[in-house]
């Protein structure tokens, strides 16, 4: 079984999560959408690790995170141009929890 510190060692590069838990991936497409996906993925575990407790569950969660990042983008998830301008422009890189868009107005939410 692999441990926290091997995740924490061995993860530098997108594909580099992707070997560690043995995930295929297409590269074609992390190629294209590495920034977003890792952003999101990055958002995702920052928002859920301070509710899970024991190495066991923190692998689990960091492994499913990554699944359902990846899921999102295989099956056409793709932020919009102007969501991407603004993320820029503003210095703000925070999304959506649900859809991972920009937010907007001042409820945070995108409404989706």
């Amino acid at each position: 079984m692999k441990s926290l510190n091997e995740f924490y060692d061995s993860c530098r590069d997108a594909e580099d999560f992707f070997k560690f838990f043995d995930i295929d991936f297409d590269q074609k497409l992390l190629n294209v959408k590495r920034f977003h996906m890792m952003k999101e993925y990055g958002n995702l575990i920052k928002r859920g690790m301070t509710n899970i407790e024991g190495e066991g569950k923190t692998l689990d969660f960091l492994k499913f995170s990554l699944l359902r990042v990846y899921g999102d983008y295989v099956n056409g998830h793709s932020p919009s141009a102007a969501d991407v301008w603004n993320m820029y422009e503003t210095g703000k890189l925070e999304g959506c929890s649900s859809c991972g868009t920009s937010s907007t107005g001042t409820g945070g939410s995108c409404g989706c």
